[in-house]
């Protein structure tokens, strides 16, 4: 059995996000766990574009007032709050509106 047919949801969800973000910043992400604020992988420029990112692929859209960074630490982090905006429980980082079609 190969590691994608054995892996649980949060696992699956987690490699999604780690591929996303390390896209998204040209960055390799050595965890979910790794806290991207402290290693220095994520910056404000990264944190915009990994929030666009999400809304992209997950069409998943945060409230920018109400934005909490430690919901964007980790890989782990982010994935849990996808995780939250689908089952619509809301989350740390403000309220959830389906993405807009802008185009």
């Amino acid at each position: 059995m190969s590691v994608s047919e054995t892996a649980s949801p949060r696992a699956s969800l987690q490699a999604q996000v780690a591929s996303m973000v390390g896209d998204a910043l040209q960055v390799d992400v050595p965890a979910p766990e790794t806290d991207l604020l402290e290693a220095g992988t994520l910056d404000s420029l990264g944190l915009v574009e990994v929030l666009l990112q999400l809304e992209r692929r997950f069409g998943v859209k945060a409230d920018l007032e109400g934005l909490d960074f430690d919901t964007f630490r980790s890989v782990a982090s982010i994935a849990d709050f996808i995780a939250r905006a689908r089952v619509g429980a809301g989350s740390l980082v403000g309220s959830l509106t389906a993405p807009e079609d802008s185009r």
